[in-house]
């Protein structure tokens, strides 16, 4: 590994020591290592900082963080579809102003009023799926199509009803591979409980289309005037996860690099919209909810901070991570809390609620490792702060460039 390569995983807040990243080496293919980096070198800086004496100097944390990459790009890179910082700046400058409408929202769906009847609200989402392999542990391409909608709806207290889905597919691609992606994805959306109701399909040139992508927009309902939003956050807010974190992205990891670990590493991939709507009956309060996709916990934290202007900490110990995935990680260079999932979703909700919260949880397999992690605080807004397992604090920036290309 060279010099740059430990800056860059130093910089990504990378639990590794210098002598230990340069170990790992040793167990790493050389083409498996960080020397092709998807976003510009950036400069060296401490990623273990001590934030007891920055309480009220909000600008000093932040100047002691990560230079965020290249603002101007001729072109599109790989991370401008991470999910992280250069993603939203795409949205920002680029797309919001082009698509300016009162009706836009920045949340994983939109709610928009029902016609008609003034007691339900319809939400609505799409996304797109360019994931590779088309096939890995625990799911594949089509089943994560309809999940990853189905989640987006969820995150809103949405009851998912209906989805839409789009073909793209590659001259050359096999049969046999298309029709068990069908399947997979006609099984998923049967365990999803939502109808695909309409559908395209196109083809491209061999060599043009990477085999497929999928394209899905999907339909819920909102029946109640009051659902989960990072405006409803507050200072006090306890903040839980509801499982391991990592699962997704280093499973994608391992089957793309060919990486053999002693247990193999499998994708969380799953529908989250049952659990989430248990919770929201047992816990009607919860203030906001978000899908730990691209970017991973990182991503999704500082969103909703910056959202609801409102700092938040939280006990890196606390969060719960797989041995095997922490372990292929520290091989890696990663930190976990920036790897995406596809099953696991972060809550807020008033503190005198999250044990009633993580009893209810830990009775789901979706939910039997959910732990709470951390808490709101009025300090610092805009900012999450994790605490270390040797007892420094450091800021979790957003993710400014793209880690994982292509795990969703």
């Amino acid at each position: 590994m060279n010099h740059l390569s430990v800056e860059v995983a130093m910089c990504y807040g990378v639990k590794l020591s210098r002598i230990n990243a340069l170990l790992s080496e040793s167990f790493v293919h050389p083409s498996h290592r960080l020397e092709h980096l998807w976003y510009p070198a950036r400069e060296h800086v401490p990623h273990i900082i001590n934030t007891a004496t920055m309480k009220n100097n909000h600008s000093t944390i932040i100047q002691r963080t990560c230079p965020v990459p290249l603002r101007k790009y001729p072109r599109v890179v790989l991370g401008h579809g991470s999910g992280g910082l250069m993603t939203h700046e795409l949205i920002k400058n680029l797309f919001l102003p082009a698509f300016s409408s009162e009706s836009a929202q920045l949340t994983d769906a939109a709610v928009v009023p029902m016609p008609f009847d003034s007691d339900k609200q319809l939400v609505v989402t799409t996304d797109s799926f360019v994931v590779h392999p088309l096939v890995f542990p625990g799911g594949d391409i089509g089943s994560l199509a309809v999940y990853g909608s189905v989640n987006d709806l969820a995150m809103m207290g949405a009851i998912p009803l209906y989805l839409t889905v789009g073909f793209i597919l590659e001259e050359g691609l096999p049969m046999d591979t298309l029709t068990s992606i069908v399947q997979s994805m006609a099984s998923a959306a049967k365990k999803a409980g939502v109808a695909i109701i309409t559908g395209d399909t196109k083809v491209v040139e061999k060599n043009h289309g990477d085999g497929m992508y999928i394209n899905t927009s999907a339909i819920g309902v909102i029946h109640s005037q009051n659902y989960p939003h990072p405006r409803l956050i507050q200072p006090g807010d306890a903040i839980l996860v509801n499982g391991t974190l990592g699962d997704h992205g280093m499973a994608i990891m391992s089957v793309r690099e060919n990486l053999r670990f002693e247990t193999k590493l499998k994708s969380d991939s799953a529908s989250l919209h049952l659990i989430v709507s248990k919770l929201l009956t047992a816990c009607p309060d919860v203030h906001a909810l978000r899908d730990l996709t691209r970017g991973g916990l990182a991503a999704g934290l500082n969103e909703l901070a910056q959202t609801a202007h409102v700092g938040m900490i939280i006990d890196e110990e606390k969060v719960p991570i797989r041995s095997q995935v922490k372990n292929s990680c520290e091989i890696m260079g990663f930190d976990p809390i920036y790897i995406a999932n596809e099953g696991k979703f972060v809550a807020i909700l008033p503190k005198s609620q999250a044990q009633n919260a993580i009893k209810f949880l830990r009775n789901d397999s979706l939910g039997e490792k959910a732990s709470i992690i951390g808490e709101v605080t009025a300090d610092h807004p805009g900012i999450v702060i994790g605490k270390t397992q040797i007892g420094s604090k450091r800021v979790i920036d957003m993710p400014p460039g793209e880690l994982l290309p292509r795990i969703c």
